[in-house]
């Protein structure tokens, strides 16, 4: 537990070690500068190491922290070994892991084909799986860690269209509750973010239409999509001293969308 008598100091990063995978735009490149900004050391990770370079650079030349690019598939259990040895030998122990990687092919059920639910439910929920099962015992061991899962709004409620997209993140859901009630006593905690509408290259084809866009206002209290910023101060919240008493929980973070 934090000793510090300032709250803000609960929320401080430094001498931690985050991995972000996903991490080369979107909602993980944010948060991999949040992590940078409180003091973490960061690696940022996906299938294009020249994306995740082109970060990592920019990371480092506005904060100054120490920031890592490495290429893997963590859909893949080799890549995910490969990038577990690389981090290893490269950087050191992961207290922390975002897993925000995540894909999504929009149709209905009848056009949807195997291929896409199996590319979709591969990295969506079965490369957190793989990264847990990799990193997590060594943060048991050390008896500190943090995994943050990146769900959606579509862990609670249905848009029609969005069948693997929806049944991944539902099912992440689960997976952050199993893997809490496994680490829990080890000093491990796992807990979801589950994002609203946010600007992400994901939502770009919503963005562009219109009608589309107002229908999404529509059911959103707050009446606007989210910011990509402000899904900052939860992910610093799950990953910091601030949330040792919570784990197995989720956060949705959509403008009020599933309070209605």
């Amino acid at each position: 537990m934090n000793k510090s008598n300032h709250v803000l100091d609960q929320f401080c990063l430094d001498g931690r070690t985050a991995l972000i995978t996903g991490g080369s735009q979107g909602l993980g490149e944010v948060i991999a500068h949040a992590y940078a900004q409180a003091g973490a050391r960061v690696i940022i990770t996906s299938r294009r190491l020249e994306s995740c370079q082109a970060v990592a650079r920019k990371i480092t030349n506005e904060t100054a922290a120490e920031t890592f690019a490495l290429a893997a598939d963590v859909s893949s259990s080799k890549d995910v070994e490969q990038l577990y040895q690389e981090v290893k030998e490269k950087v050191g122990p992961v207290d922390i892991i975002v897993n925000s990687a995540g894909i999504n092919i929009r149709g209905s059920i009848t056009d949807i084909t195997e291929e896409n639910w199996d590319s979709i439910v591969d990295i969506n929920l079965k490369a957190p799986f793989l990264m847990a099962r990799r990193f997590a015992p060594d943060m048991a061991e050390r008896g500190w860690g943090r995994i943050i899962h990146l769900g959606s709004i579509l862990s609670a409620i249905g848009i029609a269209n969005r069948a693997p997209y929806a049944s991944s993140k539902t099912g992440l859901i689960g997976l952050t509750r199993v893997l809490a009630m496994e680490f829990a006593s080890k000093g491990v905690t796992v807990n979801a973010i589950c994002p609203g509408t946010f600007a992400t290259e994901m939502n770009r084809p919503l963005l562009d239409d219109p009608k589309i866009y107002a229908d999404f206002v529509s059911k959103i209290p707050l009446g606007r999509w989210g910011d990509l910023s402000e899904i900052t101060g939860p992910a610093l919240f799950l990953a910091s001293n601030a949330s040792s008493f919570m784990t197995g929980s989720t956060l949705y973070i959509d403008g009020g969308w599933t309070a209605q």
